[in-house]
């Protein structure tokens, strides 16, 4: 039997590609990237804003099923495909972190993404 739990999040998935959409190993947690899908559609709608709030939904939304929060979280990757939405990301960073002294290690890139994402997310967390 694995020592890997697998994790995925109803009406959102990686289409054809076979894997998860996180896997957890003990108390390591790691997403796979996570899309701005509308759950409720299955489809990536082309307002920035929208996909903002759909790719935190859907993070919280996997945390949750593996047993988890943000304030498990030690290190998310961002990737945007527009720049102009950093100041929608940290809208919700700061809503999910509002204390400067409890927060965790952040990246940022800014790149071409496929399928008419204008941002992904990467998640790293521990559970106790």
């Amino acid at each position: 039997m694995s020592r890997r739990k697998t994790f995925e999040i109803p009406g959102v998935d990686h289409g054809a590609a076979p894997i998860p959409m996180a896997a957890q190993v003990g108390a390591f947690f790691h997403s796979s990237g996570i899309p701005p899908t509308d759950p409720a559609t299955g489809s990536i709608p082309e307002d920035g804003q929208r996909q903002v709030e759909l790719v935190f939904g859907n993070a919280a939304a996997l945390l949750n099923v593996a047993g988890l929060g943000p304030a498990d979280i030690v290190y998310l990757d961002v990737y945007l495909a527009d720049n102009t939405l950093r100041p929608a990301v940290n809208k919700y960073w700061l809503e999910w972190f509002p204390d400067e002294h409890d927060r965790p290690a952040r990246h940022v890139t800014v790149r071409p993404l496929p399928n008419g994402m204008l941002i992904q997310l990467q998640v790293q967390a521990v559970a106790e």
